[in-house]
């Protein structure tokens, strides 16, 4: 009896033991068909030649949800304090490959405190609160990579996550909630060199929503844009190159402005919901401040400021409660550097996502894009949509049909 007992008793105590920690595996796989029109494929007599792209290609280029897989625990450490963790891996369903950059948790990885009372800290590779806050108003949220503003140069797609960060998000208070995300340099003698820091506000309230964020990266080219074991940095040699479609040194708009000594990124965004369709806007200014400091390559000579004025509206439906169907337009424009006249860049997208159960669905994606102006490489703009090699002139159309299942 004694015996019994006590084996009833460890039985109950391991059982109350399990109820109060958890370990959950999760992920997405998404892979689809992609079509561009212009795809870039070397120079002749002084001219760019282009031709058109069929591939299958993984969701980190072009699709709606980058393919990982992951694991989220918590621990209940009483008086409604729980330890946290989330070790998140991205990878390439057509290959088999690491993505970002070959990190192996390399879309998130950190470990924290949190409590509904207090808030939740946190520390790792982690998103940052303009995403966090923002994202959900612009149309990667609901039409995919592709259809991000000219290179993800607001990181509104979540292309870059921020290394060596502590954050700390607030409770939900009637819907508004806030975060603060802190990235230590670890240079030594230079606290600043290399830091990032980051600050965000978002509103959930029934038909309305509403959300703000700030980011400031100092030395972007290797603190935010250098961040993945094999993306590497932007030199002299490889800036322009067409060795990867998503590497910032591969995105002509923007790749000559790898000197810049800070990053700067504030956005706004807002939706109003009627019924079954929601209508979203977004306003965001990239700034690549200080060019032709150490920060990286400079080839081209640049002075000054470099700065991207973004604005996007996008609507949504719910055709069926399995049929969304949405189309957005974005416009973005950037200043005159060193003469150049400045660029602009003009994109409509449309998507429509069919639901075949609760974790499976099919979708179509369709994006237009047109540039105009000389871009940072001092040549034509040409159009680039995100995921897709550079276009061989300023017009650009990108398509994808995938397939998508969440577990």
């Amino acid at each position: 009896m004694k015996k019994a007992v006590c084996g009833g008793a460890v039985l109950v105590t391991a059982l109350s033991a399990h109820a109060q920690s958890s370990v959950t595996l999760y992920g997405v796989v998404d892979v689809g068909m992609s079509y561009q029109n212009s795809a870039q494929t070397g120079k002749s007599g002084g001219h760019v030649n282009g031709k058109s792209l069929v591939a299958l290609t993984d969701a980190h280029a072009t699709g709606l949800s980058g393919s990982r897989w992951g694991l989220r625990g918590a621990e209940d450490l009483g008086n409604q304090l729980k330890a946290i963790f989330v070790l998140e891996n991205g990878f390439m369903v057509n290959s088999g490959a690491l993505a970002q950059g070959g990190a192996e948790f390399g879309r998130q990885a950190y470990v924290g405190l949190s409590s509904p009372n207090i808030g939740t800290m946190t520390a790792g590779r982690q998103y940052d609160p303009v995403v966090e806050s923002i994202q959900q108003f612009s149309a990667p949220y609901w039409a995919g990579y592709m259809s991000s503003h000219i290179g993800d140069v607001d990181n509104l797609a979540n292309t870059s996550r921020i290394n060596n960060s502590v954050k700390y998000t607030t409770p939900s208070f009637g819907g508004l909630k806030a975060g603060a995300l802190y990235s230590f340099g670890g240079v030594a003698g230079s606290q600043s060199r290399n830091q990032i820091w980051s600050l965000g506000v978002s509103y959930n309230g029934g038909a309305f929503s509403a959300g703000a964020g700030y980011l400031n990266a100092r030395n972007p080219n290797v603190s935010f844009y250098g961040n993945t074991p094999n993306k590497g940095l932007a030199t002299v040699n490889n800036i322009g190159s067409l060795g990867s479609a998503t590497a910032p040194q591969a995105l002509p708009a923007y790749a000559g402005y790898a000197s810049a000594n800070t990053l700067e990124i504030i956005g706004l965004g807002a939706s109003y919901a009627l019924s079954q369709t929601t209508v979203s806007a977004v306003v965001t200014n990239t700034r690549f401040e200080g060019l032709g400091s150490a920060s990286g390559p400079n080839p081209f000579g640049y002075r000054g400021n470099a700065v991207f004025t973004n604005a996007e509206l996008g609507v949504r439906t719910l055709i069926t409660p399995a049929l969304l169907a949405g189309v957005a337009f974005d416009y973005t424009t950037r200043n005159s550097v060193k003469g150049d006249g400045g660029a602009k860049y003009m994109q409509l997208n449309f998507a429509m996502d069919y639901s075949l159960s609760k974790r499976t669905d099919i979708y179509a994606l369709v994006a237009l894009q047109r540039a105009t102006g000389r871009d940072s490489l001092g040549q034509s703009s040409v159009a680039a949509i995100s995921g897709f090699s550079p276009s061989a002139t300023d017009k650009q159309v990108g398509l994808r049909l995938g397939m998508r299942h969440k577990f």
